[in-house]
């Protein structure tokens, strides 16, 4: 797709949640860089025409993708501030929704698809890290502060505890996936991972008995 020298500008319209569902089929099997508009434009039975009416750009095309399925997960997240449930409990579900993601097709993907355009294209990896994990990991600190004012939790730098929760989410399994050493993420593996996360940070934060 040509890049235009003004800032270009996605329409919405009949057939914009078609095309985003094509394209998103297309990056996640071909890449970033190999992903073609026919390609896409096929998948989504649009036809190219349409297709550059809504996005006349193929990165603001692959970026609203990437939104649209963080904003899905952070809807989820939100979760965590009114589950009215012990601090286990609530941080189970959160790690059960970091690993699910990391592990997904597309998590695993748009990963991929960053780090392959890192170099040519590093705003990529920006805006969906501004889109997608850092909105998470926001929701996480709103639910680490309540709680911790609740008395759960004994924390003064809420940005590097859920930061370090959601790394010991990964222990175990995110090497394994990107480098696909051997099979992961087996349902035992997923539970000795989220386990270990839930019990080593109740361990360093949660509320000893008076």
């Amino acid at each position: 797709m040509a890049q235009a020298t003004d800032t270009p500008q996605i329409r919405k319209g009949r057939k914009y949640d078609q095309v985003l569902d094509g394209a998103r089929t297309i990056f996640l099997r071909d890449g970033f860089e190999g992903a073609s508009v026919d390609d896409i434009a096929r998948e989504a039975g649009v036809s190219k025409a349409t297709l550059y009416s809504y996005f006349p750009d193929k990165r603001l095309l692959f970026m609203e993708v990437a939104k649209s399925e963080c904003a899905r997960q952070a809807d989820e997240a939100v979760e965590l501030i009114h589950r009215p449930a012990p601090p286990e409990q609530v941080l189970r579900f959160a790690a059960e929704r970091i690993v699910a993601f990391m592990a997904s097709d597309f998590g695993q993907g748009i990963f991929r698809i960053c780090v392959a355009e890192a170099d040519r294209f590093p705003q990529l990896g920006h805006e969906f890290y501004h889109s997608g994990p850092l909105l998470v990991r926001t929701r996480l600190v709103e639910y680490l502060r309540e709680a911790t004012a609740r008395g759960d939790f004994v924390i003064e730098d809420f940005d590097l505890a859920a930061d370090q929760f959601a790394e010991l989410c990964k222990a175990d399994i995110h090497a394994r996936l990107i480098f696909g050493v051997d099979a992961c993420c087996a349902p035992r593996d997923v539970k000795r991972t989220i386990d270990g996360a839930v019990e080593m940070f109740m361990a360093r934060y949660g509320a000893k008995p008076a």
